[in-house]
């Protein structure tokens, strides 16, 4: 495979606007030839630093900068497309292609909607950009490029707002809709002087970790459920197994019997987190004296309908009957496993980092959140430390 070379180029042709910017373009070269695509972006020469070609003393330059690898990305995933449908590579054909991709949709739903089929992305992703669309649809059927102001995001805004979003969940759509504003700006639809995110500041707060007490978990472990409800029984059990491992409900969806694995005869479960790519290896033998193998056991004869569950938001359905028959007063979803385990093992006084590896966290910033839960724990911590 001939693979195409890129890299960012800044006032290629030595000439300034009127403002005093010039353009930067990514070159694009195979086989002695060059080709150059326009980013749409302009700054002044003060703001390019040639060595590591990025911009620099910019306000938005990490935006700026993000937006023009995601460009050099677009062009990388039109070339893997064209090479995966057998077309000879060329820079005529990456050319042709771009094109293709500018033509002019009729407004900004149908550019999103198209381009996030289009990308690359993880369905996932493209399943919660879609969530964002429709609820940018329900403010506005009729969106032009022109539309998207400042003033229209603070409108967007007010919108979630009265339906009863949560601050993180609007932040989520509002960041959705700068990626696909950023698309807009790269693809030459919108320029950047009015970029609509340049002073608008996406909100978030500290989420809350509903998390069980071991007296909580507990009470849902002697629960008997009424007439033996194998079903029922079956997101308990699904539950309480993700207690005891940390699992995500997307990555226990996903095991099969060959995540299981034994080494030095005892058992391990191995696999690779969805969410984030990252290879996690558990020794269920050892992680709450090994509970999710007493319940694994159980199911040893038919694994694969163990691992199989409803959609999520049936499975919270579900554990609200559970919460209620278990005289639980707290509410909890299916996620609340995951931050059962990792806070419970804190609290009992494993390692950070352990606990960050266990549960497949790329930072251990991340794992952290769990640390400030108990600030009973910080004391516990002190009381051992000799001074």
């Amino acid at each position: 495979m001939r693979k195409i070379n890129y890299r960012l180029v800044y006032n290629r042709k030595k000439k300034l606007n009127k403002e005093g910017k010039a353009l930067i373009q990514v070159e694009a070269y195979l086989e002695k030839k060059k080709i150059y695509f326009s980013t749409h972006l302009y700054i002044f020469p003060r703001q390019w630093d040639a060595k590591h070609g990025q911009i620099v003393s910019h306000p938005q330059e990490e935006e700026l900068n993000r937006m023009l690898d995601e460009f050099i990305l677009s062009l990388q995933a039109k070339e893997l497309n064209c090479w995966k449908q057998g077309k000879p590579i060329s820079l005529a054909l990456l050319k042709s292609e771009m094109t293709k991709n500018e033509q002019k949709a009729t407004g900004v739903l149908a550019f999103s909607r198209k381009w996030v089929e289009q990308s690359l992305r993880k369905d996932s992703t493209k399943n919660n950009m879609k969530t964002t669309l429709d609820i940018l649809q329900a403010f506005r059927p009729s969106l032009s490029f022109h539309d998207l102001t400042y003033n229209f995001l603070l409108e967007f805004e007010s919108f979630m707002i009265s339906r009863r979003y949560q601050v993180n969940t609007i932040a989520k759509h509002m960041k959705h809709l700068r990626t696909i504003t950023n698309e807009a700006i790269r693809q030459g639809y919108l320029s950047y002087d009015t970029y609509p995110f340049q002073n608008y500041r996406i909100k978030t707060t500290q989420g809350k970790h509903v998390f069980l007490l071991p007296s909580e978990v507990k009470q849902l472990e002697t629960l008997i459920l009424p007439n033996h409800d194998a079903h029922l029984q079956h997101t308990l059990d699904a539950f309480l197994f993700c207690c005891y491992s940390g699992l995500r409900y997307s990555d226990f969806v996903r095991l099969t019997a060959q995540n299981l694995i034994t080494v030095d005869g005892c058992q391990w479960l191995s696999f690779r987190s969805q969410k984030t790519g990252v290879k996690i290896s558990l020794p269920l033998y050892l992680l709450f004296h090994g509970k999710a193998l007493t319940i694994l056991d159980r199911y040893k004869s038919d694994l694969k309908s163990f691992f199989s569950l409803p959609l999520n938001s049936t499975v919270n359905r579900e554990l609200k009957r559970i919460k209620v028959l278990a005289k639980l007063n707290k509410h909890f979803s299916f996620h609340t496993a995951r931050h059962t385990h990792a806070t419970l093992l804190i609290y009992n006084g494993v390692q950070i980092t352990t606990v960050q590896k266990l549960l497949g966290h790329r930072s251990v910033k991340t794992t952290e959140i769990y640390s400030e839960i108990f600030s009973g724990t910080i004391i516990k911590d002190l009381k051992q430390c000799k001074f």
